[in-house]
């Protein structure tokens, strides 16, 4: 058991907070995460258990897989983060909709002839596929009408291999409300019944654009996660949003209004694991962002990824702080205090030494909070449920 001492003297599990949240998730804390791709959707899918009230604002810029095929076909933001996020909040329970969540969570084959994934796609159309059988009239009627507006703007030839059919569903819903991510993935929430909220950062189409300390420019998000492509070979030195290959100025891309609403009414803020740069600063980069945080009078904590991150070749916890400072100072002329910008550092004694933690104390006077939140079974992830009980104890 750990004692913190926040704005409120803090203990690391609060058993009488966890009872409560998990007997009225309804009335649990608003946690609010700045995240994007999948590393955090078990904590996210856990989470439902303690609160139906946190709010994820999630990065619209992945350029790879279907999503980028959607994004070059409609010029629009990228959808697969968000739907991967709504299906971990969707609610799975037998009062759900779990056969909207089976349908929304389905793949078109990577391997098939064209002729078998028409086919496929025509039975979904014509509302005859076994996934639609047992959806009752009044949802299967909303989800035929957004695959088939997602058709009627549809080119000739478009690539089906591996589509998600979230995906379609949701860029229906996109193309159907004036080219708005909003109404669309309220629409979405409604049809699986999501228990949180999700954003996008922002609802714009753009790509996500870096320079390496050895002046190389990576372009695409895909080009830095080290997933798809070989690593980066040299640190990030500057991270920053491209429009049809131009650079486009940060006050070009303000944080929406509903957004800077979720944060000030936020129990809690996290800077959520994941990629550091395409996932966590990329949904800080709106201007207005760090201004935000800043005012939020509540606490606000930097969970770190567990292992080895692609994107931040040779950079110790220290330095993932300093970059992370860095990128929400953007909004200021001169520097914020610390405290405005970050409560404390979560870390799982086991990945981080008391060496890394004193260097992160010493330097910016930002508590590290030895936590053990890994699975004693897989010390390579967070254990969801250790997360969540340590998050909702911290909440203001």
């Amino acid at each position: 058991m750990v004692n913190i001492t926040l704005n409120r003297q803090a203990v690391v599990p609060d058993a009488g907070r966890i009872a409560e949240a998990k007997a009225q998730p309804e009335l649990g804390p608003k946690l609010l995460f700045f995240s994007g791709g999948s590393a955090l959707n078990e904590i996210a899918r856990n989470l439902k258990q303690y609160t139906y009230n946190s709010v994820h604002l999630i990065t619209p810029f992945d350029s790879g897989g279907s999503s980028q095929v959607l994004r070059n076909t409609f010029d629009m933001p990228a959808v697969g983060d968000l739907r991967s996020r709504l299906m971990a909040l969707a609610n799975e329970e037998g009062s759900g909709q779990p056969e909207v969540y089976r349908l929304f969570t389905h793949r078109l084959p990577k391997t098939s002839s064209d002729d078998l994934l028409q086919a496929e796609f025509s039975d979904l159309l014509r509302g005859t596929h076994p996934l639609l059988a047992h959806i009752d009239d009044r949802l299967r009627r909303t989800i035929l009408e957004l695959l088939h507006g997602f058709t009627a703007a549809c080119p000739a030839g478009f690539n089906l291999v591996g589509a998600s059919i979230g995906n379609l569903i949701l860029t229906g819903g996109y193309l159907s409300t004036g080219r708005t991510l909003e109404p669309a993935l309220q629409l979405m929430s409604r049809l699986v019944d999501v228990k949180g909220r999700v954003h996008a950062a922002v609802d714009q189409t753009l790509d996500l654009a870096a320079v390496l300390e050895n002046g190389q420019e990576i372009i695409g998000q895909r080009q830095m996660t080290g997933k798809e492509v070989p690593p980066i070979a040299s640190p990030i030195s500057d991270l920053y949003l491209m429009r049809h290959g131009q650079r486009v100025a940060r006050e070009t891309v303000p944080l929406p209004h509903s957004n800077r609403s979720h944060i000030q009414a936020a129990d809690l803020i996290c800077y959520a694991p994941g990629s550091l740069y395409s996932s966590l600063f990329a949904a800080l980069l709106p201007a207005g962002t760090g201004q935000a945080i800043a005012d939020h009078k509540g606490p606000k904590l930097y969970l770190p990824g567990l292992g080895t991150d692609p994107e931040c070749p040779g950079m110790t916890l220290a330095a993932k702080v300093e970059a992370l400072l860095s990128v929400l100072s953007a909004d200021f002329l001169a520097q914020p205090a610390v405290s405005d910008l970050l409560s404390a550092v979560l870390c799982d004694p086991t990945h981080v030494t008391p060496q890394e933690r004193a260097e992160v104390e010493d330097r910016f006077c930002v508590p590290c909070l030895s936590v053990p939140l890994v699975s004693p079974d897989r010390p390579d992830v967070y254990a969801p449920e250790r997360v969540c009980e340590a998050l909702v104890s911290l909440s203001a």
